[in-house]
């Protein structure tokens, strides 16, 4: 009896709070701008009671959900809309990759269920769902009738995925030059293959670029770690054509650019009777040079300013070389031995703001390279794979074949 009581006594604020979020959302999303949500759970703190309450304000206060931009005026929503589609494509994406390596392009469907990590679904979730909501690129067909569903590519996706056969050869002598400036980057001119094929797809390489490296061997070599036995990537030569960043590219057609884009303040005393136009110019001293991101940075000091700067290089010309010019920040610390990147990166990154953007939550986040971006969020320059894959991004947020798309 006396659960029953507390239950009626909780009806009317349970009511409540279903009414406001409801009537919130039917209200507010004709009015809001294009990419806000119309209603938050944040918005439900003041019809829950105290306990309710405290438990919600530390879900939204969790690094999960948190976002990395603290300050609300600070964040661009565009950019923020680019990571939530890239959520909202985690399945269809990861499940593309999974299956094109199987024999068949399809798996039994109570097999599918099991890898929740390799197909990018939440655990205890079913992934029939999941694939019915790309209706276009999976179904789940019974061969024979009788038998177990699978989960397997549609014919529309098989033709996708040969399409994209054909673009990866025609792009194979960019991808190379990727990876060579890559090398020429890293300590000790090396990277470990598994690396490579972790961030494949920032950089657009195939699936079997660790066989294909063996057709240039004049400029790779793969070798074996001796401590750890990992195979790693080695370069055999030095070109010095390639060893050109894109700053320092951008440097002789735009100078005052460049300039504005990077701020190394002088600490200085505070009273110190400076005038801001005598400021500027005593910044501007540390502002540039850059040191070069292909440079001997071994004889740097961890905390000195040059060494900030050759990080700060290392990170810009390593967004410029991925496809669409951002990359998650477990990409970035995936090479931080190979780029001498320390635990300051997110502290660094935040004294750039004219340069990078971080989008995300606390948990996980992204670097934008904000030169290569218009103000709506759309890469200035697109590489062909990034032009597939936006056709692909069409298919998986379409409906049926009448082009239908997803609300």
């Amino acid at each position: 009896m006396a659960q029953l009581f507390s239950a009626a006594k909780r009806l009317p604020s349970l009511l409540l709070l279903r009414h406001h979020l409801s009537t919130s959302a039917l209200s507010t999303s004709s009015s809001l701008p294009d990419g806000a949500a119309p209603a938050t759970a944040a918005s439900a703190l003041p019809f829950l009671n105290c306990r309710r309450r405290k438990k919600l304000r530390k879900k939204l206060q969790s690094p999960r959900v948190a976002p990395i931009q603290r300050d609300p005026g600070r964040r661009l929503p565009n950019f923020e809309a680019v990571v939530r589609l890239d959520a909202a494509l985690r399945f269809i994406s990861r499940t593309k990759c999974y299956l094109s390596r199987l024999p068949g392009h399809c798996i039994p469907l109570a097999d599918a269920g099991k890898l929740h990590r390799e197909l990018g679904f939440p655990r205890g979730r079913k992934v029939s769902r999941f694939a019915a909501r790309h209706p276009l690129l999976l179904h789940l067909p019974r061969l024979p009738p009788d038998s177990k569903p699978l989960l397997a590519f549609t014919p529309l996706m098989d033709s996708l995925i040969a399409e994209e056969l054909v673009l990866m050869d025609a792009m194979e002598s960019t991808r190379v030059t990727t990876v060579r400036k890559l090398l020429m980057m890293s300590a000790g001119r090396r990277i470990p293959l598994a690396k490579l094929h972790h961030c494949r797809l920032l950089f657009g390489l195939p699936d079997d670029f660790r066989d294909r490296v063996h057709k240039y061997p004049d400029y790779f070599r793969v070798a074996v770690d001796p401590k750890d036995g990992r195979h790693v990537l080695e370069l055999v030569e030095w070109d010095p054509a390639l060893a050109v960043s894109a700053l320092e590219r951008d440097f002789v057609p735009d100078e005052a650019r460049v300039r504005r884009t990077f701020k190394f303040p002088i600490r200085h005393g505070k009273a110190l009777p400076l005038e801001e136009e005598d400021e500027r110019r005593l910044n501007s001293l540390t502002t540039l040079p850059l040191v070069s991101p292909y440079s001997d940075c071994s004889g740097l000091q961890p905390w000195t300013v040059e060494a900030e700067k050759y990080r700060v290089g290392v990170i810009h010309e390593f967004l410029s070389l991925t496809l669409e010019k951002r990359a998650w920040i477990h990409h970035i610390v995936e090479f931080k031995e190979e780029f001498n990147l320390t635990k300051h990166t997110y502290p660094m990154l935040l004294k750039q703001p004219r340069a990078f953007y971080l989008a995300g939550t606390e948990m996980n986040w992204a670097v934008f390279l904000k030169d290569a971006y218009r103000e709506d969020g759309t890469l200035i320059e697109k590489d062909p794979q990034v032009l597939f894959n936006e056709k692909l991004q069409h298919y998986a947020l379409t409906e049926s074949e009448s082009g239908e798309g997803v609300s």
